[in-house]
């Protein structure tokens, strides 16, 4: 009997040495209250995301909310991928102290990283040469732009992140003319789309136009809004410029897209038909931040 316990034990380890037994760690990182109530609902969002990742075998994921774990050493731990949904630019949770070094050295292992919405922007001194590196693009002030517009998703790659997801249209704020690797070496777009005449009805500034823009307008080209990135070292990024209105979690495909790229920059299997949830209004509702009267 001794002797079979021991064996076990062995065994057990050997499993966990080679990660068959470990489930992947996904890190969200919910960033603070931010905007109307129903717009940038980080912490409701990332508590609806892992509710869905929950149900996914193999898979484990913790929310830290309010911007940064306070023990990022134990938070990060393990850890497959981080996912962040929070204010960008100089609010940006990456940005504060030396929390970049933390999260490149976490790159460096080959976590995978996602970043959602206004975590797409650093600023261009601080944190866009990381976010290219490490998921491929990054929003640019004066060359990016963030209208509210309907994207038309009406044709999609091939690729992991795509499984099981259809065409569809959306009314969000879409950010477009991301700025991408040279090249666009080692991205691969995952939604595209045109944008209309409404995207240039503001006049220019850091985020609202330029001429860059307006000329992509003008000749009806295609932008991308969500990409996904492969980086040498093997580590995996996606970026989505999506989710400002809390609302657009509801719908199958937006969402699916998100878990389904969640669980490929964590290196863990997509299903054959994307990651499978369904959400109730009553769900949905759950967990905004408390900003007034909704």
């Amino acid at each position: 009997m001794k002797r079979t316990w021991i064996g076990l034990c062995l065994l057990s380890a050997l499993f966990a040495a080679d990660g068959l037994a470990a489930d992947k760690k996904i890190v969200f990182v919910a960033g603070r209250p931010s905007h109307g109530p129903g717009e940038h609902e980080h912490r409701a969002g990332c508590l609806l995301l892992k509710s869905c990742l929950d149900k996914v075998p193999g898979v484990t994921s913790v929310v830290y909310s309010n911007g940064w774990p306070d023990n990022p050493t134990t938070a990060f731990e393990g850890a497959a991928a981080v996912v962040v949904y929070a204010d960008g630019g100089g609010g940006h949770p990456f940005l504060q102290g030396d929390r970049l070094k933390t999260i490149g050295a976490l790159m460096d292992k080959g976590v995978g990283l996602a970043a959602i919405h206004y975590a797409c922007e650093p600023t261009k001194d601080k944190g866009q040469k990381e976010f290219i590196d490490w998921i491929g693009g990054a929003f640019e002030i004066h060359w990016s732009v963030n209208p509210h517009w309907d994207g038309n998703f009406t044709e999609l790659p091939k690729h992991p992140i795509t499984r099981g997801v259809n065409p569809f249209k959306i009314r969000d704020e879409w950010y477009f003319n991301m700025r991408f690797r040279e090249g666009m070496q080692g991205v691969t777009p995952i939604l595209s789309a045109i944008p209309d005449g409404s995207t240039t009805n503001r006049n220019d500034g850091p985020h609202s136009g330029n001429p860059a823009v307006r000329g992509i307008v003008a000749r009806g080209e295609p932008v991308h809004v969500a990409w996904a990135a492969e980086r040498p070292g093997g580590g995996r990024g996606f970026g989505f410029t999506g989710a400002h209105f809390h609302r657009n979690w509801g719908h199958d495909d937006f969402r699916k897209v998100v878990l389904n790229a969640i669980l490929w920059v964590a290196k863990a299997d997509v299903p054959p038909n994307g990651v499978s949830s369904a959400l109730t209004p009553e769900e949905l509702a759950a967990n905004w931040d408390d900003k007034g009267r909704r």
